[in-house]
């Protein structure tokens, strides 16, 4: 992202929310760095310089303000002004790819160098992977300080530190006084569970998300009662649980997760970010889509709608598998009896069952077409071999060859599966019966062909115009 300089310093002049997490300011007289709206007096302009990213500001020494708390700034897009090697390096780090690991594994991963790996992320966000990758856990650390009463040794562990002195060791280089001064008041009593607050960009529409979710969701695993998300997960033999709820007031969502240890907080954390699409830009997409005046109209009906993305990659292609040819509602039928029938108890919890247990059911265990079984256990073969890779980081024309190559998915359940596994912003199922049907009652089209024309108006937001036009079909047909 190139920064404009004006339009940076007329945001923090007007401490404007639509430029929160776009850009970071960075304070000559102090060492700190803000977010643009930032409660603070306004330092003069001379004193001040702007950074892309948070890890660009602390690798060039300025300290994160303790009054604006960078790390509670919404998402930025990955994929805003960056290439399709920065985004997939991004998602491969934010799911811990250089905790452990280094920045050479990491480009090999890639297919480059760990040298043109460091120039793209100087060119594109200003700091180098791994600064990226310190800043992000961090940041996270200083959340969990901030939002929950966990220990210092925990906050440690879930935040991939590996032990109490490096995280000690970074926090106080980063803000100058240990972790444990910054910790205000008490936090949850034993056994209550973990509250995080996860920022969004308004407006955000909840409703549209959750009622998506709670059509597909599998019986007896996931839920939504209330007007809450709930799922039950299992770590390391043991269930958990996890519960999502919209407050519009705080423009966050608030998560409470009752878990039986903290060791992979942060990546379930991630999954729901990816889960409920926050990182991002309602207003972006809004002026790309509104040139077109019946996404104009759904777009005010609805405003904020997001692209649901998938809480694991293997039960949302068996998902779509099963939904080949029948109803939401009976798919969601059959993945209950899936989970039931095979899924390991875990405290009376049945969590969907793994790759590893579906590759050895026979076709008849399974309560569909013997075709389709068949695909659904090839497929589970296929991941647990680590010949089919359903990880965020794949890139999608990869991910829907390997998944056509297996007999019984064909291109609609690829597609779904890439649109909702690698949560591509621009990804667009033409072919799709309930979208062609309403592009023929909206816009009169009368084939794929059109449809796909009519799209690149929408690019690159076309899942967003996607999710409009499938809601917009629910109501025009009841």
């Amino acid at each position: 992202m190139e920064l404009d300089l004006t339009t940076c310093e007329q945001a923090r002049q007007t401490r404007d929310p639509r430029f929160d997490g776009r850009f970071y300011v960075g304070v000559k007289s102090t060492g700190i760095y803000c977010r643009p709206i930032c409660p603070a007096r306004l330092p003069k302009a001379e004193n001040i310089t702007f950074f892309r990213s948070a890890a660009a500001a602390a690798e060039a020494g300025f300290r994160p303000c303790l009054r604006c708390r960078p790390e509670a700034a919404p998402g930025t897009p990955a994929w805003h002004g960056t290439s399709t090697t920065v985004t997939r390096a991004l998602r491969l780090i934010h799911e811990g790819a250089l905790d452990q690991s280094s920045v050479t594994a990491l480009a090999d991963r890639l297919g480059i160098t760990s040298r043109h790996l460091g120039r793209l992320f100087q060119r594109h966000l200003g700091a180098s992977p791994l600064a990226v990758a310190q800043t992000r856990r961090l940041q996270f650390a200083k959340k969990l300080i901030d939002e929950t009463g966990l220990s210092m040794t925990e906050v440690a562990m879930a935040t991939g530190y590996g032990s109490v002195r490096r995280f000690n060791d970074h926090f106080r280089q980063v803000y100058g006084r240990p972790p444990s001064v910054l910790r205000a008041g008490t936090g949850p009593a034993a056994g209550d569970p973990l509250v995080i607050r996860l920022p969004y960009r308004a407006p955000y529409c909840w409703e549209s998300i959750a009622a998506f979710l709670a059509k597909r969701a599998v019986p007896g695993v996931e839920w939504v009662s209330d007007g809450a998300w709930h799922r039950h997960i299992a770590l390391d033999g043991q269930a958990g649980h996890i519960e999502v709820n919209d407050h519009p007031t705080e423009q966050a969502l608030v998560c409470r997760l009752t878990l039986p240890s903290t060791a992979a907080l942060y990546s379930l954390v991630e999954r729901l970010r990816i889960l409920f699409d926050l990182n991002a830009d309602p207003r972006e997409i809004d002026v790309t889509l509104s040139r077109d005046p019946v996404l104009q109209r759904l777009q005010y009906e609805h405003p904020g709608i997001r692209v649901p993305g998938g809480w694991d990659g293997f039960e949302l292609a068996v998902r779509a598998i099963v939904g080949q040819q029948i109803s939401v509602a009976g798919a969601t039928t059959v993945m209950g009896r899936i989970a039931e029938r095979l899924g390991t108890s875990v405290d009376g919890v049945h969590p969907f069952p793994t790759p590893e247990r579906l590759m050895r059911a026979d076709p008849s265990d399974l309560p569909m077409p013997q075709a389709r079984a068949r695909a659904i256990i090839q497929l589970a073969g296929a991941v647990a071999d680590g010949t089919l890779d359903l990880s965020r980081w794949v890139e999608a024309d990869s991910l829907r060859e390997s998944l056509i190559a297996i007999k019984g998915i064909g291109e609609w359940t690829a597609g779904y599966i890439a649109l909702r596994v690698l949560s591509d912003p621009d990804a667009f199922l033409h072919s799709d019966l309930v979208l062609l049907k309403v592009a023929r009652q909206l816009y009169g089209d009368r084939n794929a062909a059109a449809l796909l024309e009519r799209s690149a108006d929408w690019r690159p937001w076309r899942a967003y115009a996607g999710m409009h036009l499938w809601r917009a079909a629910a109501q025009l047909n009841g």
